[in-house]
């Protein structure tokens, strides 16, 4: 576990009741500067107040109270904790004041703070915009604050902006007039927010259009695009008024503001941030283009907005007490988007891509022996930071999912609204909402749910079936599963598992349910034949892993060819088997044989997961011989399901359809088909000469397969068409791709390429990571990359999970003991304290990788050969 840093709370002798702040910002030369008048409340006398402060320099500072006003004496910034202490030559008293402080700042290119943000205007001048991104601990970059999310105050926020320029805050405006000094600026004043955190408050002074609507419950809802693309915000606008009042009606609640903004900031670290009443977004989790944007891409803005919208009842009406209860927000945004994306577009079956976006990243990630529980105490900013990960967000919203599921719909929402309600504008612990779900379920919801919450891992659930005449009689028992193998500690963890099992008498609806909450135990099920099958965990909702007996298993696997079990069901068979072959507790052989079966299969997310199986797959045995062997057994699987499917979308044929063309030719492309590279690269060059335009959903698998069957002509025409994009998802699209390129010089040429001016920051690490997911000689060079270019990378994204991806990206695929140790030695001597976590992950990954490339290399390549054989020469 990384080091832990000394860290101590805010004093509790004076806290903020209201801050009255004034900001101007200068986006000529990225200062700013400000002054903040807070009403306190001093609970005992004292000569210092203590607060956040960091990159900010204080010019003056005095204590007003009872008609008197006394100026601080002295300033002392503990700079590693990102603290001030005024000192005051008497004693405050006891009661209320007002805090004064003149101040500035600087408009940093970090992303995080009050920073600035590059765009180009329509007539092609470069341009500044002033944002921010305070979540977590980076207000104190604004303005000196008691900046911690249990310390709410309101706020009165006023800017003093060039007239030019669109200013927004939290709050709608309520006066706009000129600043005396200067009458090229205005001085614009904001209403009084709510109760609030600090990590909530919100500005952007910049150049914007917008379109605008009103919710069925009266709340004003603008969508800012960048000028000239306001049409491009419809999309938002249309899912933001149809989710407000959808949550209004599940919580009870009705939103708290008499706005809302949703706004696309070009330089933007995270997808999206959910301010309060001024939701910010990257670009391409906002913007949707009706000709130029791809579905998944629909998909995605509708996932943010629904994500970011939750939060403004969990997570800004009531908010967690400290970041230990992070995971809260997180879980609970993660999966209540789903819920509303399933309610504005019932056709994208988005309960099904859970499970495989979320659901088995977060198994994956949480049977690391590096891993964490959902909940963790932390202290220092550096440390807040490492939890923004997969288990925070993805194992939050599993569990959730699972708690839904256990205590039903109308118990949850009852409990939630008690929660809303009892704790609104104040701050809450995990330990309180199971106490409010437990009030409306009558469900011992804390028992279960610390369990899920407080010890990392999970379980997995071996079962064996044995015929007793008409009985099946099930004995199942529960270890810790882990990505090495069988658990073998000391003490093995035990969890409260909520099972429920279904027979193929009615696959779809559980025939029992019961809480585990011992190592073993054993079930009856009555009338249940030899013929019928009987499977755990239906719709895939309990957070754990299943290792049936063989005989189990094999009567499960018809229906995967035949589509008896449900999509959801055969996708989580299909995930567990591959992970148990990971973990060497089954041969990876058999694993494709199971593979084989889903040749009929037609659902997308059930394709999607496993061809990201086949991925992990391919890149491991790339460091074979026969890598080729493997290409042609991922072009043997997916070319009946391609050729069904065609290139050019049919009558009829909705969103999925467009996601699983996408994925089966991308799929085909990249392993070499070669009627799909000839067709790819047909397409791509009408596309390039105007004849013909690709459509959206089709350009990221064209682009990809003439990239990697390309040369320096295809890799400059790519470069070409990103310089020329107008839509940042356009040339994200082409970032993500251009590392698919084979040749090492062009190689060299797209990593350069990824620094350069033409790739906003925030990407860079999206054009890496394209490099090093490529091929072996790919990951090679970006590691050479990254290590060659370290200091500018890591200033460019200190602290921030930006770095945390950056290096996941760049080695998890290596599979030898010595790159492992090489890995750690480097960050040994190139600290990144927010990736300190990742970095173990990953060296343990690297391990995993290594032992599985030894274990099951061989009979993988015996498979592929007897396969083959056999379909030379087929039985006669």
């Amino acid at each position: 576990m990384p080091e832990r840093r000394p860290f101590a709370r805010l004093p509790t002798d004076v806290s903020p009741v209201n801050y009255a702040l004034w900001l101007k910002p200068d986006l000529v030369d990225f200062t700013f500067e400000g002054k903040v008048e807070a009403r306190v409340q001093v609970t005992r006398a004292t000569n210092q107040i203590v607060m956040n402060c960091a990159d900010i320099d204080i010019i003056s500072a005095s204590f007003a109270s009872g008609g008197k006003e006394i100026n601080a004496t002295g300033f002392n910034y503990q700079n590693e904790d990102e603290k001030v202490t005024l000192s005051f030559p008497s004693a405050l008293q006891a009661g209320s004041g007002i805090l004064k402080i003149d101040f500035v700042g600087e408009l940093n290119d970090k992303m995080k703070g009050f920073y600035r943000s590059k765009y180009i205007t329509p007539t092609g001048e470069v341009r500044f915009a002033a944002v921010t991104q305070f979540e977590a601990t980076d207000a104190r970059r604004a303005f000196p604050c008691w900046d911690e999310p249990a310390i709410k105050a309101t706020f009165d926020i006023t800017l003093i902006v060039p007239k030019d320029r669109v200013a927004l805050s939290n709050m709608n405006v309520i006066d706009r007039k000129p600043y005396p000094d200067d009458d090229n600026l205005l001085e614009i004043k904001f209403a009084t927010t709510p109760i609030m955190s600090t990590y909530l408050v919100a500005f952007v002074v910049g150049e914007y259009d917008f379109v605008e609507s009103q919710s069925s419950d009266g709340v004003t809802v603008r969508v800012y695009t960048p000028v000239g693309k306001a049409e491009q915000g419809k999309f938002a606008l249309e899912v933001a008024t149809k989710t407000l009042p959808f949550y209004k009606d599940y919580f009870n609640v009705p939103y708290p503001l008499p706005k809302i903004d949703l706004i696309a900031i070009a330089d933007f670290a995270a997808g999206a941030m959910e301010n309060w009443g001024l939701v910010t977004y990257r670009e391409t989790a906002l913007l949707i283009d009706p000709k130029n944007s791809c579905s998944s891409s629909r998909q995605w803005v509708a996932l943010v907005v629904g994500h970011e919208l939750a939060h403004q009842w969990f997570g800004n009406l009531v908010t967690m007490e400290w970041w230990t209860h992070l995971w809260l927000n997180e879980g609970f945004a993660s999966w209540i988007e789903y819920l509303c994306v399933d309610h504005c577009f019932p056709d994208y079956d988005i309960w099904t891509q859970f499970v495989s976006a979320d659901y088995t990243r977060a198994l994956e990630l949480d049977a690391l022996d590096n891993s964490h529980p959902i909940e963790v105490n932390v202290g220092h900013p550096s440390e807040v930071d490492e939890i923004f990960d997969a288990i925070s967000y993805s194992k939050g919203a599993s569990v959730i999912r699972m708690l839904h599921n256990y205590i039903g719909d109308e118990d949850f929402r009852k409990g939630m609204n008690i929660y809303l309600t009892k704790f609104q504008h104040k701050n809450a612990s995990t330990e309180d909402l199971w106490d409010c779900l437990e009030e409306a379920s009558g469900k011992p919801v804390a028992a279960v749910m610390s369990s899920w919450t407080k010890q990392m891992g999970f379980p997995i659930i071996v079962v064996d079936q044995e015929q007793h005449g008409e009985d099946s009689v099930l004995k199942i028992s529960q270890k810790k599963f882990c990505a090495s193998g069988p658990f073998n500690g000391e003490t093995c963890p035990n969890w409260m598992v909520p099972i429920s099992i279904c027979t193929s008498e009615d696959p779809s609806r559980p025939k029992l349910t019961m809480l585990l909450d011992s190592p073993e135990t054993t079930v009856t099920i009555s009338n249940l034949g030899p013929s019928q099958w009987v499977k755990i965990n239906p719709g895939t909702v309990g957070f754990y892993r299943i290792q049936y007996s063989s005989t189990m298993l094999d009567s499960l696997l018809p229906g995967i060819r035949d589509l008896t079990l449900p999509p959801v069901d055969r996708l989580g068979l299909q995930n567990d088997l591959f992970s148990l072959s990971r973990a060497g507790m089954i041969s990876t052989a058999e694993v494709l044989k199971v593979m084989e079966a889903f040749v009929n299969e037609p659902n997308y997310t059930v394709w999607s997961d496993l061809s990201c199986n086949l991925g992990v797959l391919s890149s491991l045995l790339s460091y074979t011989d026969f890598h080729e062997e493997v290409q042609e057994f991922i072009c043997d699987l997916f070319t009946p399901i391609g050729q069904k499917l065609g290139w050019d979308s049919k009558q009829g044929e909705g969103h999925l359809d467009a996601l699983l063309r996408g994925l089966v030719l991308g799929k085909l492309g990249k392993a070499g088909h070669k009627p799909t590279v000839e067709e790819s690269h047909r397409r791509f060059k009408d596309h390039v000469d105007g004849k013909v335009v690709l459509s959206a959903d089709l350009r990221s698998p064209v682009y990809l397969t003439v990239l990697k069957h390309g040369d320096s002509a295809t890799l400059d025409t790519m470069l070409k068409l990103h310089k020329q994009a107008d839509m940042q998802e356009e040339k994200n699209r082409i970032e993500r791709v251009l590392g698919a390129i084979s040749d090492a010089e062009l190689t060299q040429k797209v990593l350069a390429f990824a620094l350069s001016e033409e790739v906003r920051p925030q990407d860079t690490v999206t054009v890496i990571g394209g490099v090093a997911s490529s091929s072996k000689q790919g990951r090679k060079a970006a590691w050479k990359f990254v290590k060659d270019n370290w200091d500018e990378l890591h200033n460019r994204y200190q602290g921030g999970f930006l770095i945390s991806r950056l290096i996941k990206l760049t080695v998890d695929g290596f599979v030898d003991e010595k790159m492992a140790a090489e890995v750690k030695s480097f960050f040994e001597s190139h600290h990144a304290p927010a990736a300190e976590r990742t970095v173990q992950q990953c060296c343990e990954n690297i391990l995993l990788n290594a032992a599985w490339l030894k274990r099951d290399a061989d009979d993988i390549h015996q498979y592929l050969l007897k396969r083959k054989g056999s379909a030379c020469n087929p039985a006669v």
